[in-house]
């Protein structure tokens, strides 16, 4: 379903946290002299670092010397957040509020660990009290508060009042038919669901499966499983493979999705953290996610995005340690493996990451995805003839393949290619171009491989045209067109498009070396030569770097020569 875009404003920048954490003596704190200013840049910098245990630490230092500095108690409680430090967070929450300041992250915690005791009746005080988050939260926070203390019919009103608000008509819609679902409600929830009851929902992943169950309970399995089948496709991926047997059994699904209101007030922070997801800042939406973790340590699909928000920050570390959290008979313990591995190649322990793909593909040899992902990391690792074999499993085990399985051809193609079994590669490539015709990468891929091997250029200058208009801001391929000229033996419209692509990616080597070799085929010997030096300085491959200082010293024309290519002049012949 469509949560729609623009929420960023719902979390908004928070105020104040107080020293208790401190005083009672709930961590070590590192020594840095007695500067405030010195713990504040400290901190600030591991916060840029997204290391948000240390940021805590030294804001922490900073906090003990000026207690009372905003800013300071602000950036300490989102530090504890975003490390999942509730407990270190939440009496740092309660001082904040007993000494009168108006927090909305302060809030959060407080009505988070109500939620967590289940006090539903604590919970409609504090709302009524003006302890509030933001008023789509709050909306949905009272109405499965009400929930919680049987006020039935109240908490449908209060659904309905978020349904009314501009903007949050998806979010009340989905969450009312949770809350009804929970209460046994299948024929209304269903009605939701369907779109009977006035608006239709686009499906989340977790809506489709809730919606599955209600079907299910209702005893229609069959509608239940076209669901699925409409949603999941022919992907044999463990949850839906799991569901539909259970639906082609004749099992009826109990509905498990939410089961009580704190399970219901997770998903309203999760719910949130999906729409805030690329609209607000990472750290902001990370926190939400953490909240819904917190109250639901089950939801897996919580403990998922806190992983991959974590890995996009660049906190590897603490990614791995989160995607370890998926139990190993959750059926999303296939999407946490492979996020574990791309977590530990990304911090450096590249044997570690395959050994975990490697056992995954022993426990899932059926699962092509599976195979894929250990394709993509033994191709990262440069390891190309057992990356072409996990592909090629991997395309064995697609059937019926379409549009969206060009990729496996591509990346095939391109283990093939690096094997130097271009015949291989080239059938890969196309392959991969007929599934997907207007593919930009593959055309770019193929195109320039082509004008690497000064084979079939007119064909592949073509291609990197096509690629080129689907993404004109991409400098390597804009690179690929100025080659394909270069190679064609058009040097003067070569140079419009390399001195393009130097400009989109400045600091490569291999676009830099190629505007050089472009600049000395139209006779502006200098101008090369300062691009092959600034080639040099981007760190090229041992080989173009010998390359680069043999044209620096003789020129292109005698290295040519040496290597028994064509004149300059005559290598528009050459096709």
């Amino acid at each position: 379903m469509d949560f729609g875009k623009g929420w960023s404003v719902i979390l908004r920048k928070t105020r104040g946290i107080a020293l208790v954490a401190i005083l009672a003596g709930q961590m070590a704190l590192p020594a840095l002299g007695e500067s405030v200013s010195g713990a504040y840049l400290a901190a600030r910098q591991a916060g840029m670092q997204s290391d948000f245990g240390k940021a805590a630490d030294y804001y922490s230092i900073a906090l003990a010397r000026d207690p009372g500095n905003p800013r300071l108690l602000e950036n300490t409680l989102v530090s504890f957040m975003a490390m999942g430090a509730f407990e270190k967070a939440l009496p740092i929450a309660r001082k904040m509020v007993a000494d009168g300041r108006n927090s909305q992250m302060a809030n959060m915690i407080l009505l988070g660990d109500l939620a967590r005791k289940e006090d539903y009746a604590a919970i409609l005080k504090s709302l009524e009290e003006g302890e509030r988050i933001g008023p789509l939260v709050d909306g949905l926070l009272k109405a499965w508060a009400e929930m919680g203390t049987g006020r039935v019919s109240d908490a449908l009103e209060s659904f309905d009042q978020v349904i009314a608000a501009k903007g949050s008509r998806a979010f009340g819609l989905y969450h009312k038919a949770l809350a009804i679902a929970s209460a046994g409600d299948f024929a209304g929830a269903d009605e939701i669901f369907a779109g009977k009851a006035g608006a239709s929902l686009r499906m989340t992943r977790r809506g489709v499966i809730a919606h599955a169950q209600i079907l299910s309970q209702l005893e229609r399995n069959k509608d239940a499983l076209k669901l699925v089948e409409t949603a999941f496709g022919s992907e044999p991926d463990p949850l839906a493979e799991d569901l539909r047997a259970r639906l082609e059994a004749g099992e009826r699904l109990p509905f498990r999705l939410v089961v009580s209101p704190r399970e219901g007030m997770a998903e309203v922070f999760y719910t949130l953290a999906g729409a805030l997801r690329g609209e607000a800042g990472d750290t902001y939406t990370l926190i939400y996610s953490r909240m819904a973790q917190m109250l639901n340590p089950d939801h897996a699909e919580a403990v998922l995005m806190t992983a991959q928000i974590l890995e996009r920050l660049g906190n590897h570390d603490l990614a791995i340690e989160t995607y370890k959290l998926i139990s190993p008979d959750d059926p999303a313990r296939v999407t946490a493996e492979i996020g574990r591995a791309n977590a530990m190649r990304k911090a450096g322990r590249e044997d570690a990451a395959i050994e975990v793909l490697e056992q995954l593909a022993k426990a899932y040899p059926d699962l092509a995805r599976v195979h894929v992902s250990l394709g993509d990391i033994y191709r990262q690792a440069k390891k190309f003839d057992k990356s072409a074999k996990a592909y090629s499993r991997a395309i064995e085990l697609v059937e019926n393949a379409g549009g969206a399985d060009w990729f496996i051809y591509y990346a095939r193609g391109i283990a093939h290619e690096r094997l130097g079994k271009w015949d291989l590669a080239e059938a890969d490539l196309r392959q991969a171009l007929a599934l997907e015709p207007d593919q930009p990468n593959v055309l770019n891929y193929l195109g320039y491989s082509l004008v690497d091997k000064n084979m079939k250029l007119e064909e592949a200058l073509e291609m990197i045209r096509k690629a080129v208009a689907a993404r004109p801001d991409d400098g390597y391929i804009t690179d690929s067109l100025g080659w394909a000229l270069y190679r064609l033996g058009r040097y003067e419209e070569a140079v419009r498009h390399m001195e393009r692509a130097a400009e989109l990616t400045p600091t490569d080597p291999i676009i830099n070396d190629h505007l050089g070799d472009v600049y000395w085929a139209v006779g502006r010997n200098r101008e090369a030569r300062v691009q092959w030096q600034r080639a040099l300085s981007f760190d090229p491959e041992e080989k173009e770097r010998k390359r680069i200082l043999r044209k620096l010293e003789v020129g292109l024309d005698a290295v040519l020569e040496a290597e028994g290519a064509k004149p300059l002049a005559m290598s528009h012949n050459e096709n």
